[in-house]
């Protein structure tokens, strides 16, 4: 899989633009790369963000709902629980063992 443009992926991840987001996935934009200047994965950031509608589209192609982003030190339940997300907590626990995404 592609790395694409990652960074822009990234940002239109974090700003909410889902519509760019899916651009970037069409065209094959790892959902899970980690970039080395970035260091967080989108799935984290885009749930520190807020971005229920992203975060469930990032889940629906293929993110992994375990991988922990460096930068953050925390998975994706982690962090939505933090955030208060209670739509991507529900759809996180529901596929994830017990102790994964903390």
């Amino acid at each position: 899989m592609s790395h694409g443009d990652y960074k822009d992926f990234f940002r239109a991840a974090c700003d909410g633009d889902l519509e760019l987001v899916r651009f970037h996935l069409a065209r094959g934009v790892d959902v899970d790369f980690i970039h080395p200047e970035v260091m967080s994965t989108a799935l984290v950031a885009t749930i520190e963000a807020g971005r229920s509608d992203v975060a469930l589209a990032l889940l629906e192609h293929g993110a992994d709902p375990a991988l922990v982003s460096p930068l953050e030190g925390c998975g994706p339940l982690a962090a939505a629980e933090a955030a208060g997300l209670g739509e991507i907590v529900a759809w996180l626990r529901s596929r994830l063992p017990a102790a994964s995404g903390s």
